[in-house]
This record gives structure tokens, C-alpha cells and sequence, in this order.
């Protein structure tokens, strides 16, 4: 679980990703299809390209999904509850690929907030991010 320290670290700067939602979901996902070209299979019917209406619209439902995480951020898991069960039995998304978003969504925050991303704040982000990545593969088990 996170301690004070690190809850605090993730909603202070979830203060400054929040006025930016569209631009850091863009770019994240932009950086997850550019990295991790087979995790396009799972949106045969979007328009991928740099900066579309539809990359754009769901980058901005990703960050707003992180953020209701942030805001429960004591119980995660009822926050995240019915994505979970989408992406589970619904869309059937490999588990791997919330690691990779996750990893893909800590550089976007390190190149759009490179004063506020410190090492304390990356290892933060990366343990929450974690148990948000465990709260969307739970139905899985």
C-alpha cells in the first residue's frame, strides 16, 4: 500500500496532469502504439494516427480513469471496478498491456512535468500505477 508521503507526492502532481488531461493521454497513448505496436490490435477501429479525434478522446478517458483512481485513491479498487470487469470479460485486453500503458504514461509525465517528476515522485507513480495495473487484471484471476 502507499504511505502518506507517496499519496501526497501522486495528488499534488495529479493536480497538474488534471488541467491536462487531453495532451497526457494523447501523448501516452500515442507512446504505447509507437512502442508497442501489437497493443494497436485491440482498436482495429480507430484512426491511430498522431493526434486524432479518437486517439485523443480515449487518452482523455485513460487519464480520467487514473484520476478517479487518485481521487479513491484509499480503495482503487472500487474506484476501477467496472473497467476492470470491460477490459476483462468484454474487450479481453492482454494483462501485459496495462504494464506497458503504465510505463508508457510515467515517461509522459517525466517529459511534461520534468521539475515536479522527481525520484520520489517516479517511484510513487510507479507503485500506484501498479496497483492500478493490479486492480485491472484482478478479474482475470
Amino acid at each position: 500500500s502507499l504511505t502518506r508521503t507517496e499519496r501526497t507526492i501522486i495528488v499534488s502532481l495529479w493536480s497538474k496532469i488534471s488541467t491536462q488531461v487531453d495532451v497526457i493521454g494523447t501523448k501516452t497513448l500515442e507512446r504505447l502504439f509507437s512502442c508497442y505496436p501489437q497493443a494497436k490490435t485491440y482498436f482495429p477501429h480507430f484512426d491511430l494516427h498522431t493526434g486524432s479525434a479518437q486517439l485523443r478522446a480515449h487518452g482523455s478517458r485513460v487519464v480520467a480513469a487514473v484520476g478517479d483512481a487518485v481521487k479513491s485513491i484509499d480503495n482503487v479498487t472500487s474506484a476501477l471496478s467496472k473497467l476492470s470487469e470491460l477490459h476483462a470479460y468484454v474487450l479481453r485486453v492482454d494483462p501485459v498491456n496495462f504494464k506497458f500503458l503504465s510505463h508508457c504514461l510515467l515517461v509522459t509525465l517525466a517529459s511534461h512535468f520534468p521539475a515536479d517528476f522527481t525520484a520520489d515522485a517516479h517511484a510513487a507513480w510507479d507503485k500506484f500505477l501498479s496497483i492500478v495495473s493490479g486492480v485491472l487484471t484482478e478479474k482475470y484471476r
